[in-house]
């Protein structure tokens, strides 16, 4: 499934199966903190699967999380007020993936979602654009194209951006190093325009995640808030999502680092429970994509990257889904984030 297809499946429809805990939460105990779609993964798909798409929102109003990515389930006026409704009862932030558009005679129908989403009450619209540029891309000369049309659609997408005041956070969704997208923002050098920053992404490109909140902290309105585990394997590492507090971010630091930017900075939980992802980065492939003068990868990254690696072995089996059925999946899916809310409750002062 496409990130697309995920939001447009955690929709306003009865939950499928029951919320982890059936007594809503009050101010006091509510976390200023939110839900990312691919957080609630496992109960998305077995949604899709039913045929009944999954709340996200009730979900999130149940773990006590005051924020939530998502869109409304469609454009229409009346739609949109009963949408809103729901997010104010729940004192929630709203966050929409609004579709960018990719040539001119979009630019009408995005403008029109936009509207819409801000009138849902979005604060803030959140985008991925792109997928693993390791996997997808088998040549320089291919991802180069893929990154100039990314640049273009946002081009298109900012003067909308502008005129509406709403801030757009581009993901660093494996699909370009942080210098790259970080000189990116600086050349559109717009208010309105900036990062989602994923705390274990750029992980995938060799990069320390310390090293990747330097770089684009300039330009973040908000994250994917995550820790990570990583593991040697014959191709390279593997990389999986972990409880907050399991891996080997200093989280710590990272979240003193965006709450100094920004006092209210929105953290939205993205604990994915799937099996651990395979980074090659000792395979042809995976390098097609890097030129040394246009889009380099240092050997020094690379060499610290497994210098982290090897230091870091795993104490236990890093998280694996394959071979368990639907409800066992949700089972470690609520686990999972229920660990992540109470190592936050233990650990920060939001």
């Amino acid at each position: 499934m496409t990130r697309r297809e995920v939001l447009s499946l955690a929709g306003a429809a009865p939950a499928l199966f029951a919320s982890v805990s059936d007594a809503a939460p009050t101010p006091e105990n509510s976390l200023p903190m939110g839900g990312a779609p691919t957080a609630f993964w496992q109960r998305i798909e077995a949604g899709r699967a039913s045929g009944q798409p999954f709340d996200i929102i009730e979900h999130c109003h149940k773990l006590g999380l005051m924020e939530v990515q998502t869109n409304p389930p469609s454009t229409d006026p009346d739609a949109i007020k009963l949408f809103r409704a729901r997010i104010e009862r729940y004192q929630m932030h709203l966050i929409c993936d609004p579709e960018l558009p990719h040539q001119k005679s979009e630019v009408d129908a995005f403008e029109a979602q936009v509207k819409a989403y801000k009138e849902a009450g979005a604060v803030a619209f959140h985008a991925a654009l792109t997928e693993r540029r390791y996997e997808d891309f088998d040549s320089f000369e291919a991802w180069k194209a893929m990154f100039e049309a990314v640049q273009a659609s946002v081009e298109l997408a900012e003067p909308v951006l502008h005129k509406h005041r709403v801030r757009l956070g581009i993901e660093n969704h494996k699909g370009y190093r942080a210098a790259e997208q970080a000189a990116w923002l600086k050349r559109l050098g717009s208010e309105y325009v900036g990062v989602c920053f994923d705390f274990g992404n750029n992980l995938s490109l060799c990069e320390l995640p310390t090293e990747t909140l330097r770089t684009l902290l300039p330009y973040v309105f908000f994250t994917h808030f995550k820790d990570m585990a990583v593991e040697d394997y014959d191709d390279g590492f593997l990389l999986s999502e972990v409880p907050l507090g399991r891996g080997i971010l200093d989280l710590k630091e990272m979240v003193r680092l965006l709450r100094q930017r920004d006092p209210n900075m929105i953290f939205e939980l993205e604990m994915i429970t799937r099996d651990p992802l395979k980074i090659p980065v000792f395979t042809p492939k995976y390098w097609a994509t890097f030129d040394d003068s246009y889009s380099p990868l240092p050997g020094r990254d690379l060499a610290k990257t497994l210098a982290l690696v090897r230091k870091n072995r795993p104490k236990a089996p890093l998280p694996r889904v394959a071979g368990l059925n639907s409800q066992a999946r949700i089972r470690q899916e609520d686990a999972n984030n229920l660990q992540c809310i109470d190592w936050v409750r233990r650990n920060l002062t939001f």
